[in-house]
């Protein structure tokens, strides 16, 4: 049985960099037919593998706020308390840009209220974990898709394979995912987390991420037998796991998490904040310009 105590002394000041903001925008993207059905590298295992990651989005940051709020009066210290409420006001923006998302998907014909409410089940088992533990699942997920996010912004290649109608609402993602990478650790860390919990936390979110995406994205390749192709499919494979593939690429980084002294800006990725900030303005819908600030606070 993992330790549920609150272990020693915490480190109560949020870690971010002063010049990160962590300020939710609403973009308002739009899918439709301009989007092409293997929208990444025109490839059927890697789009519905992507479409997969959409689904699971919004539930997901869901549980990722619920997991947060339920220590938001443990909080001492006015930075991170208001770096709690920007994160919370961007995983509310992405919700509802991936559901956009997801009913362009759902128009293809994909099941998606039926993985929804398979979701819906495993989300509803993690909740009744331990409060902590529950705040522990979230760091470890926010790990990963910090990971992402970094290698996302970091490599031309990447977001080259992704269609210009898709790569806005990914770059996007990706910048915020980056700005509030550390909060939900630096929670964690001030309400006691244990180094047990989270690294125990992360191999188990990782099995539990992988067992879900394989099951959503073999759904959607059922659902679109015709489109299938041997060829694509290890095409596919050898793009995600070979060579300085997108997630093989990612092994060092994740085991990085491991460290007993690891904080999520020790890469310190900022940069490519600021690179790419400037550039997605381009792409927030007019009736959103002067801002929305709408959260799930």
């Amino acid at each position: 049985m993992l330790n549920t105590k609150t272990a020693g002394t915490t480190t109560p000041v949020s870690q971010t960099p002063d010049h990160v903001a962590i300020k939710p925008q609403r973009m308002g993207f739009e899918f439709g037919e301009q989007v092409p059905r293997y929208w990444l590298n025109d490839n059927y295992l890697l789009s519905h593998m992507m479409n997969a990651l959409s689904v699971l989005f919004p539930q997901g940051e869901q549980f990722f706020v619920d997991s947060v709020r339920q220590f938001r009066d443990q909080i001492t210290d006015p930075k991170l308390k208001e770096e709690v409420r920007g994160f919370i006001g961007q995983e509310a923006m992405h919700s509802l840009e991936h559901d956009a998302m997801n009913q362009h998907v759902r128009d293809q014909g994909m099941p998606v209220e039926e993985m929804e409410k398979h979701l819906e089940v495993v989300l509803g088992i993690a909740s009744k974990l331990p409060k902590r533990h529950q705040l522990a699942i979230t760091c470890a997920l926010e790990h990963m898709t910090a990971m992402m996010a970094d290698m996302l912004l970091a490599r031309d290649d990447v977001r080259e394979d992704m269609h210009e109608s898709m790569q806005p609402l990914w770059v996007w993602h990706a910048i915020e995912e980056t700005e509030h990478k550390a909060v939900t650790y630096d929670v964690f860390q001030q309400v006691g987390g244990t180094y047990a919990e989270r690294s125990f936390y992360l191999a188990f979110s990782t099995a539990a991420l992988g067992v879900m995406a394989t099951y959503f994205t073999t759904r959607m390749m059922l659902n679109d037998r015709k489109g299938f192709s041997l060829k694509d499919a290890g095409k596919g494979l050898w793009r995600m796991w070979g060579k300085n593939g997108t997630f093989s690429s990612l092994i060092p980084t994740w085991l990085e998490y491991f460290k007993p002294d690891f904080h999520p800006w020790d890469h310190d990725n900022s940069e490519l904040i600021a690179r790419f900030k400037e550039q997605i303005q381009a792409h927030i819908a007019p009736q959103y310009r002067s801002g929305n600030r709408r959260t799930l606070q």
